[in-house]
């Protein structure tokens, strides 16, 4: 059985998603980030970086529990877990860890900080908005341009795209101006978000 430590963001969406997908037992431990859970001890004990989501799998290597955090590592992790969700060749490996690391170092913050100043900030700072906006159409525009050489972002549906497609259907959602002049992004959300497995995982919490 595995614990899934997470709350209603992209991030925790991405391991509930797999964990779904995967068919894996596990329980949801809702941390509510707007109250500070994350800071509460007992979940600093699971992640010192207070972060959701985290992963204590009771059975890990060996036989013996094993606690992993960040959505990335966590999602690498249950891949290797399984043997699913990613190709067992070097090559096809190294095509869908460079996808899941644009996610992790492009998409996951730029996108977050559009959210951020966009929306949440408590005034408007027209340079922070452009700047993120620029780069996150940038983004949008490479992501569409690799859609076009198959259905998934790395060849086969693999951990992948299941890491990118909460970011991008939360930012077709707020910020759709982004996405006008695209054509094969919109699709691969449809692909992605009408699969079983991943309507389940959105709605974990």
């Amino acid at each position: 059985m595995i614990d899934l430590y997470t709350f209603a963001t992209p991030n925790g969406r991405k391991v509930s998603i797999a964990l779904e997908e995967l068919g894996l037992a596990y329980t949801t431990k809702s941390v509510d980030i707007s109250k500070g859970e994350q800071f509460k001890p007992e979940f600093l004990a699971v992640n010192p970086n207070n972060k959701i989501p985290a992963i204590v799998d009771a059975q890990g290597p060996g036989g013996q529990p094993i606690t992993v955090f960040e959505s990335g590592a966590i999602l690498l992790y249950l891949a290797e877990k399984t043997g699913k969700l990613m190709p067992s060749d070097l090559r096809g490996k190294a095509q869908v860890t460079q996808w899941l690391m644009f996610q992790m170092g492009g998409v996951g913050p730029m996108f977050g900080q559009l959210n951020h100043f966009a929306r949440f900030h408590s005034s408007k700072i027209p340079y922070a908005i452009d700047r993120y906006t620029q780069e996150s159409k940038r983004l949008l525009k490479v992501l569409d341009g690799q859609l076009g050489k198959s259905d998934y972002v790395a060849g086969a549906y693999s951990i992948a795209d299941i890491s990118l497609y909460p970011w991008v259907a939360g930012m077709q959602s707020y910020f759709p101006e982004l996405f006008a002049g695209l054509t094969r992004v919109p699709q691969w959300l449809a692909r992605v978000g009408s699969r079983p497995a991943v309507q389940r995982g959105m709605k974990v919490p």
